[in-house]
């Protein structure tokens, strides 16, 4: 098959596209797929690049992608192009030039890539694609409206209030919310951006003075911000893949070293955080997650992959939905593939099994009536 890795992007988790996407190439199978590399810049350009690039990549376990901004190697999308004409490189030498691509395998974490937009693109060019659909993506990015349907469907999340850009910009009502959170939560509280994704923004207040710092942030990457109360809690992990049979891989948990496991502890301290795989849960438990996770994908309509994250208090043992990704990280210290692996699922074959539920997705979807 042809498959194009789309990877870097328009986003705060930029670098950790390259890192995750570098691994995806590593591990995809050449002998039984052309691959194409599009690089997206900070600013939104997008770039075909080298297949030197690809052999570098290949070749060295340490290298990480880059993305050469060649005039000549502009990448656009054809609307209704389909596999054989979705996208075109165009180039002041040669003018237009079509790239097959059977699937998109997008490794873009965060803003215009885990949030439906993307997903919205490859619909409209026709190309199948790795992951959630345009609906799933978008909500799922949104940690308040995956919170309300997880609510609607009767299952288990932290309590939580939701402050709007124009809730903040107004002193009294800005006033009044802190006032309720103080009556309603302990402090300490996390604050964090609706739709940033991946603890971007995300800061642990201790008092009133540290939550009206912790907006200040968290208004920066978002017109929407949460706030929740702090739980001592055991952070799990449980990995999802599937369309219309789910499978729930063998969770795992993170022990962070940092204060909470923030966005260094996730993708660029080695050291951040512990990972332990099977999660030192009993097999209740075990079983508990696998099948909350699967519940908890389904509410969201997802399909592809996604990585569920859990909250296990540890006084009471309660079970609490934390959120969701649907373009989780696949570096090399990122907990998707090793749950994945830890159930007999390797990396290659990974990557083989998402390709597979892309493809199927795409089929039958196009056996849907688009007019009478």
């Amino acid at each position: 098959m042809n498959i194009a890795i789309v990877y870097g992007g328009k986003s705060s988790e930029h670098e950790v596209s390259l890192r995750s996407a570098s691994a995806v190439v590593r591990n995809i199978d050449e002998k039984k797929h052309n691959i194409s590399l599009f690089g997206i810049t900070k600013e939104g350009r997008w770039y075909l690049q080298s297949k030197t690039e690809l052999d570098r990549i290949k070749s060295n376990p340490e290298a990480i992608l880059t993305i050469k901004e060649n005039p000549d190697m502009v990448v656009s999308v054809v609307p209704g192009g389909g596999t054989e004409g979705g996208f075109i490189v165009l180039g002041s030498s040669f003018g237009a030039k079509t790239i097959p691509v059977d699937v998109v395998f997008p490794v873009l974490h965060g803003t215009f890539g885990e949030d439906g937009t993307a997903q919205g693109m490859f619909e409209m060019a026709g190309v199948p694609y790795v992951g959630g659909g345009v609906m799933a993506s978008s909500v799922s990015m949104d940690k308040e409206k995956t919170k309300q349907i997880w609510m609607h469907a009767s299952l288990p999340v932290v309590p939580f209030v939701c402050m709007r850009r124009r809730e903040y910009n107004d002193e009294g009502v800005r006033m009044q919310i802190i006032k309720n959170v103080e009556r309603d939560f302990n402090f300490p509280v996390f604050v964090k951006p609706c739709c940033a994704g991946s603890s971007v923004g995300a800061t642990k207040a201790k008092d009133a003075v540290g939550l009206l710092a912790s907006l200040k942030e968290a208004f920066e990457w978002d017109d929407k911000v949460l706030i929740e109360p702090f739980i001592e809690a055991r952070e799990i992990e449980c990995s999802v893949t599937g369309n219309e049979v789910v499978t729930a891989y063998t969770p795992g948990e993170i022990v962070p070293s940092h204060d909470f496991y923030d966005y260094e502890a996730k993708y660029t301290d080695p050291n951040g955080a512990a990972l332990l795989i099977p999660a030192e849960l009993d097999d209740a438990d075990l079983r508990r997650v696998r099948e909350t996770a699967i519940k908890a994908y389904q509410a969201l309509d997802l399909t592809g992959l996604s990585r569920v994250d859990f909250f296990i208090d540890k006084r009471s043992g309660a079970l609490y939905l934390n959120e969701v990704n649907t373009i989780p990280g696949f570096t090399s210290i990122s907990m998707f593939a090793k749950m994945c692996e830890a159930s007999g699922l390797h990396y290659p074959q990974l990557i083989e099994t998402l390709i597979k539920l892309a493809d199927e997705r795409a089929k039958s979807r196009r056996q849907l009536k688009t007019s009478r």
